[in-house]
C-alpha cells in the first residue's frame, strides 16, 4: 500500500478546521461529556471559568522537564508524553503530566507556562520497575485524587500511557467522573510472542521479569472500559481487534511525532564540518537507544558482519545506554564486547556511549545510515528521527514502523533476526549513491508530511472529540482497520528502488 493511501485510510485530517473540544456540532465532546468539571473554577480564578486542562498520566521511569533518557524505563514514551503536551499547550489548553514521586524528585516540575509535571508518591522511595508499579496504584489513585481535590483542580480528560499508567488513570477517571483515553505504546501479548520465539527456553524467566500473565490480563480489562485505545501503528490496531476483543469503533490511530524545530537536513558543506567534528570517517551506520536486550542490538552486530565483508570503510556506531549504566546493562555492554571480538569487528564497532540531547540531531545527520534493529518495537521514533534529519533509514520488520515505509523509496526494513537480510539491506544504500539520495530526500518529507508533534496533537484531539463518552462494543462506527494488513515481502517491492 502506497504511503497516500494508508495515511487517508488510517489516519484522520491532520488539519482540522475545529481542532478543539467543542467546537463542532454531532457527537459530544471531552469537554460536553464533563461539564460540570470543566465549569469548575480553578484556584484564583474566582467568577473565572477554568482553564482547558488535560491530565496525561505516565508513571514509570523518570519523567522530568530534562529527563535522563536512556535510564531505566526511560526511553521514547517520555519523549512522546512530553512533546506531545508541548503542543496541546499551543493549541490552548493547559497541561498536567502525572507521575510518580520517588528518590529526591521534587513534588513539582515547570516544563513552561501552561505545561508541568506533578508527582505523587506510591510504592516507597526507590525505583520500581514498569512490570511492577501496577502494585502501587491504588496509593497512587488516593495521593494524586487527594492532590486534585486540594487544588481544585478539573480536567477535559484522561489520557493515561503505557499499562500502569492505565490501571491508576482509569481509577483516576472513574473518580472524577471524566473521560479516560489511554494509549498503550506496546502491547503485553505481542512482547511475549517476540521474546518466546526468539528465547524459547527462556520463557520461566520472562514471566518473572516481564510479568505477563498479570500484564495481558490488565490491558484486557483496561482496552474494554475506557473511552477509546489510542493505537500508534496499524500492527497494533490489528492484534487490538483480534487478540483483545476491542471493537475498531473505538480505536484510534496517532502515530508517534518528532520535533521537526530540531531534526532537519542541512546542506553538504554544514554535514561535513559536522562529521569531522565528530571524527566520522568512512561510512558511518548509527544505531542509539536503551541498552535492552530486545534492541537487538546483537543481531545488529551479526547483519554487520555481511556489510563489514563488503564495504570496507564501513563502521558501526553503536550509541546505547543511558548517561549512567546499571550493573544488568554493563554486563549487557560486555556480551556485545565480546560478540563483536568473536567477529573479528572489535575495531570496526564502535561503542560511543550516551548522547546529549542537544549533540543528537548532529549525530542523525552526521551519519550515513541509521539502522532500527529491535527485537520487539511498537514504532521507532529514533529511526523517524534519523529520517527527518535527511539519514536514510533501516527498519526491523518486527515492529509498526515498517509497515508504514514505501520500500526503496523512504526507506527499507529487513529481519534482524536474518543477518544475511539486515547485512545486505543495510550494505544496499552505502554501495549505490543514488538510492541513498533517494532514501534520504523521501524519508525527510515523509517524516515532515506525516509525523510532525503539532498534526500528532491534533490528532490526539480530534480522537476525543470522535469518543462517544463510554465504553461500547458497537461495531457500527467506523473501522480504522487498514488494507492490506498482512504481513509484506520485501521481495515483493525491491523493484521500487530502481523507479
Amino acid at each position: 500500500m502506497l504511503w497516500d493511501d494508508f495515511m487517508k485510510k488510517t489516519i484522520p485530517l491532520l488539519f482540522d478546521p475545529f481542532p478543539f473540544p467543542g467546537s463542532r456540532g454531532g457527537r459530544p465532546s471531552a469537554s460536553d461529556l464533563s461539564s460540570s468539571k470543566a465549569n469548575a473554577l480553578c484556584p484564583g480564578q474566582s467568577g473565572e471559568p477554568a482553564q482547558r486542562r488535560i491530565a496525561m498520566i505516565s508513571t514509570h521511569g523518570y519523567v522530568a522537564a530534562n529527563p535522563p533518557l536512556g535510564a531505566a524505563d526511560t526511553g521514547g514514551q517520555v519523549v512522546y508524553v512530553l512533546e506531545l503536551s508541548k503542543k496541546l499547550a499551543q493549541l490552548g489548553y493547559t497541561v498536567d503530566i502525572w507521575t510518580r514521586r520517588f528518590e529526591d524528585q521534587p513534588e513539582i516540575d515547570v516544563i513552561n507556562e501552561q505545561v508541568r509535571v506533578l508527582r505523587v508518591p506510591c510504592g516507597g522511595g526507590d525505583f520500581i520497575p514498569k512490570e511492577y508499579l501496577h502494585e502501587s496504584m491504588d496509593e497512587w489513585h488516593a495521593n494524586a485524587l487527594a492532590y486534585i481535590r486540594r487544588h481544585r483542580l478539573s480536567y477535559e480528560f484522561i489520557n493515561s500511557h503505557y499499562w500502569d499508567a492505565g490501571v491508576g488513570g482509569r481509577k483516576l477517571a472513574d473518580s472524577l467522573g471524566i473521560p479516560h483515553l489511554h494509549t498503550p505504546h506496546s502491547l503485553g501479548i505481542w512482547k511475549m510472542r517476540q521474546m518466546e520465539a526468539d528465547f524459547a527456553g527462556d520463557s520461566v524467566d520472562f514471566e518473572e521479569l516481564y510479568n505477563f500473565t498479570v500484564r495481558n490480563r490488565e490491558e484486557k480489562r483496561l482496552y474494554g472500559q475506557v473511552q477509546s485505545v489510542i493505537a500508534t501503528t496499524p500492527v497494533q490496531i490489528d492484534m487490538l481487534v483480534r487478540d483483545y476483543d476491542v471493537s475498531a469503533a473505538r480505536i484510534a490511530m496517532v502515530t508517534p511525532g518528532y520535533d521537526d524545530t530540531r531534526f532537519f537536513p542541512i546542506s553538504g558543506a554544514s554535514r561535513d564540518a559536522i562529521r569531522e567534528r565528530l571524527g566520522f570517517k568512512g561510512k558511518v551506520i548509527l544505531a542509539l537507544g536503551r541498552l535492552a536486550r530486545n534492541k537487538g542490538y546483537d543481531l545488529l552486530i551479526q547483519g554487520f558482519a555481511e556489510v563489514a565483508a563488503r564495504v570496507p570503510d564501513a563502521t558501526l556506531h553503536l550509541a546505547a545506554g543511558g548517561e549512567a549504566c546499571g550493573d544488568d546493562e554493563r554486563e549487557l555492554l560486555k556480551t556485545y564486547r565480546e560478540l563483536a571480538a568473536s567477529l573479528d569487528l572489535a575495531d570496526r564497532v564502535v561503542f560511543s556511549g550516551f548522547i546529549p540531547e542537544e549533540e543528537l540531531p548532529d549525530v542523525y545527520r552526521a551519519a550515513d545510515l541509521f539502522v532500527l534493529s529491535s527485537r520487539y518495537e511498537p514504532f521507532g521514533m529514533t529511526a523517524v528521527e534519523a529520517m527527518a534529519s535527511g539519514t536514510p533509514v533501516v527498519a526491523t520488520t518486527h515492529g509498526g514502523l515498517w509497515r508504514v515505509l514505501r520500500f526503496g523509496v523512504d526507506g527499507l526494513y529487513a529481519d534482524p533476526f536474518d543477518a544475511l537480510d539486515l547485512g545486505i539491506t543495510m550494505s544496499k544504500p552505502l554501495i549505490h549513491p543514488g538510492l541513498h539520495r533517494r532514501l534520504s530526500r523521501f524519508g525527510s518529507e515523509a517524516a515532515r508530511q506525516s509525523f510532525t508533534w503539532s498534526g500528532v496533537a491534533q490528532q490526539l484531539i480530534r480522537a476525543v472529540e470522535q469518543s462517544d463518552g463510554a465504553p461500547s462494543d458497537d461495531e457500527s462506527g467506523e473501522s480504522f482497520l487498514c488494507e492490506g494488513a498482512e504481513t509484506r515481502s520485501p521481495d515483493r517491492e525491491l523493484d521500487a528502488i530502481s523507479r
